[in-house]
This record gives C-alpha cells, structure tokens and sequence, in this order.
C-alpha cells in the first residue's frame, strides 16, 4: 500500500486458529519480513523479529519501543477491506 508520505508499505496478516489476527509490515517490501512480524503479533511465532528502521516511521518506532501499532494512523490501512473480516 502506498501511505500518506507517498512511500510504499506491504503489510502482511496472520489469522491464528484461534481467530486472533497480527499485522506486520515491512518498507522493504519483503513479504518474510511482514509475515514473521505478523505472526509473531498474533501469537502464533514464538521469537519476536528484529527490525531494522528504514524511514523513521510511526509503525516503526512504536514496534522498536515496544509498543502497540497505531495502524489505523494510515488512512490506506483504514481502506484495506480484510478476507475474511477481522
């Protein structure tokens, strides 16, 4: 997806069997990158990965300082419609 900074962003997400769901994201546009932090946020990947910044991003920092994502701070994460719905 392309945020408002005009950037490219792939953002990956993991439903867990037990319907948790976990985002991740990468601006590398490495889909393992994504898919290991998505995991890892639904609970289903035991090891947290290690990140790299790479544009000083909000996502960025909140996932380096450990805290929780605001993803919803993107309006084109906001349009993504999920399958299934979260």
């Amino acid at each position: 997806m392309r945020i408002a900074s005009g950037e490219e962003v792939l953002v990956a997400r993991v439903l867990a069997e037990d319907g948790r769901a976990g985002f991740g994201f990468s601006f590398r546009l490495d889909a393992t990158e994504a898919r290991h932090m998505a995991e890892w946020a639904a609970g289903v990947r035991a090891e947290r990965p290690h990140y790299s910044p790479h544009l000083n991003h909000a996502w960025e920092r909140a996932f380096l300082a450990h805290e929780a994502i605001r993803w919803e701070e993107e309006a084109a994460f906001r349009a993504i419609e999920w399958l299934p719905k979260p």
